[in-house]
């Protein structure tokens, strides 16, 4: 499970505004990790989401952002290079430090994996270092305008397309990977190192996973990736690549005696609800069918605003069975309808307005649904479908007699 995302920039060493994102869990973060996306990528790119969800769930909290140039980050991008990544990466550490705090892990993708291999020296706090279809020289990465080389080195800069887009690569971007010794730093690294490659990497091929690994001294790892692809654009794929890291990193992270809250077991038909020990109310509930949400209140009422509230999950139970009931008769009837949507808010009304509640003296509670039906449909086949909304069981339970029965259990 995770928290809502924050988003925040930080100062690069050139001075641009660097656009981060923090991933947190639900429960109190047991470390944080630092990730650096692959060359001409950005920080939203399906893997890092994948992979930060999935530690997430482990209780480690990811800070992702946009190298200079790139995503939504200030700068020219034709004004980086290897080094000035080196850069942005360690000003993202000192960031984490002052203001949350400093990486344990650092995660790199690609020529990002090449890039943590060069920063982790000046990130003391970084025990753990993990690359996912590295490079074993920032070099490698000129096979992707390998064609343009002659003219970058004679005009001083080109225009090249990278992934299907026009990016200007410079002279001195050449220059300053040419003279990068990143098997040096690998082998003066005194961090574990976790290597990821697949054997079937189209883009970085196996041997550069092999070379960082022999460079390495213990300890280190290495996982074959197998049939996926260098993006790891397969779901599977990267929440492995999740897993392996939260169960290897907790070997080297300080805070080992911490655990992320146990999931309530869930028996019969019943939903469970239970407290996580993070902040004031947040609360984890897990339903009969093996879905896990977080619930909590906005930080206004004192929350972590982890979560929906209490009321939200009741607008949205009702909503859901509104347009499921809706749809299910609308098939049943053969009705063309293409879309409904339900949108509900809940308030508290003085009773002397309601002329039909049986309240007569302070206030009932009103929830107000405003219903959209689209399609090929009739004025009748409308009218038709929302009314049956009107009947659709969580609206009966709300409406009718409820008796809600509780026991004290130890």
């Amino acid at each position: 499970m995770s928290a809502a995302p924050s988003r925040f920039t930080f100062l690069s060493k050139s001075g641009e505004n660097l656009d981060a994102r923090l991933d947190m869990p639900t429960g109190e973060p047991i470390a944080y990790a630092l990730f650096a996306h692959c060359f001409t990528c950005t920080k939203d790119i399906f893997a890092a989401n994948r992979i930060a969800k999935g530690l997430n769930d482990d209780n480690i909290a990811v800070l992702r952002f946009d190298f200079t140039g790139l995503g939504a980050s200030e700068g020219e991008f034709a004004n980086t290079n290897f080094s000035s990544n080196v850069e942005d990466l360690i000003a993202a550490a000192d960031t984490m430090r002052d203001k949350l705090m400093a990486p344990e892990i650092i995660i790199g993708h690609s020529l990002g994996g090449a890039a943590v291999l060069a920063a982790a020296k000046n990130i003391p706090e970084c025990k753990a270092v993990v690359t996912i279809g590295a490079p074993s020289d920032p070099t490698h990465v000129m096979n992707n305008f390998k064609n343009s080389i002659k003219e970058i080195e004679n005009e001083g800069e080109a225009e090249v397309l990278l992934v299907g887009r026009p990016f200007r690569i410079q002279k001195q971007f050449i220059e300053d990977i040419k003279e990068q010794n990143l098997k040096k730093e690998i082998s003066e690294l005194k961090k574990a190192l976790l290597v990821f490659h697949s054997p079937l990497d189209q883009t970085v091929g196996i041997e550069n996973a092999g070379e960082i690994y022999d460079a390495a001294k213990h300890p280190k790892s290495f996982i074959s990736l197998d049939d996926a692809d260098h993006l790891l654009s397969k779901r599977e794929d990267a929440d492995y690549v999740a897993d392996v890291i939260a169960a290897w990193a907790t070997r080297y992270i300080t805070h080992k005696a911490a655990t992320k809250p146990k999931t309530p077991k869930v028996e019969n038909d019943m939903v469970v609800v239970t407290e996580t020990g993070d902040g004031k109310f947040a609360n984890v509930v897990v339903t009969k069918s093996g879905h896990i949400v977080s619930a909590d209140e906005p930080e206004a009422m004192g929350g972590n605003n982890t979560g929906p509230t209490p009321y939200d999950f009741l607008l949205a139970a009702l909503g859901s069975c509104k347009s499921i009931t809706m749809r299910m008769y609308a098939n049943h009837k053969g009705f063309d309808m293409e879309r409904v949507e339900v949108r509900l808010s809940h308030s508290k009304i003085h009773a002397e307005d309601c002329a039909s509640c049986e309240t007569k003296k302070g206030k009932v509670d009103q929830i107000q649904t405003d219903i959209s039906i689209t399609g090929d449909l009739s004025a009748e086949e409308q009218q038709r479908i929302f009314e049956i909304a009107e009947r659709c069981p969580v609206h009966k339970t709300i409406t009718g007699e409820v008796l809600i029965k509780s026991d004290l259990k130890n």
